[in-house]
């Protein structure tokens, strides 16, 4: 794998409504997460766009003692213009302004984890940066394309200055 770089953005906030599952990397149910919502999310009307965004919610000691059985939330989402209506099975998600590292990844599922060890094993120690305790995300857009060789969509890693 080359050694991406990422780049840096400051995000505005983004409203998000969708369903989340408490997982593991050795007990995870993303599959059974985006099934379920994919069969729902025309229910939601303040839709903004198709786009899907997959939210990853850890705890602020998740990355420093890290192991593949530590649990974490993941989202599947879709960008809402207002909270108004939310379908009744669905809840609110709100990701604040705040720096952003976004990598772009093409490629299969499951070669993702090359890219997710250089993020968190090499980049963010080697940069000027530190990891915020934010929401991390993954933005599948119109180039996503489920378990393809060609799907594309960013990765988004929230940082902060180190001091």
């Amino acid at each position: 794998m080359n050694k991406p770089k990422p780049k840096i953005v400051e995000l505005k906030e983004k409203k998000l409504v969708g369903q989340f599952l408490e997982m593991s990397l050795i007990n995870n149910t993303s599959r059974e997460l985006f099934s379920d919502f994919m069969s729902k999310r025309k229910q939601i009307i303040n839709a903004i766009g198709e786009d899907i965004y997959e939210v990853l919610e850890y705890d602020a000691s998740h990355f420093k003692k890290f192991s593949p059985t530590n649990l974490f939330t993941k989202w599947a989402t879709v960008e809402v213009s207002s909270f108004e209506k939310i379908p009744e099975e669905m809840k609110s998600l709100t990701i604040s302004n705040g720096l952003y590292a976004v990598f772009h990844y093409k490629g299969l599922a499951k070669d993702f984890s090359a890219l997710m060890q250089f993020i968190y094993g090499k980049w963010i120690q080697q940069s000027e940066f530190v990891l915020d305790d934010r929401p991390h995300f993954n933005h599948l857009g119109k180039k996503y394309k489920n378990n393809h060789p060609d799907s594309e969509e960013d990765v988004y890693i929230p940082i902060k200055q180190k001091l």
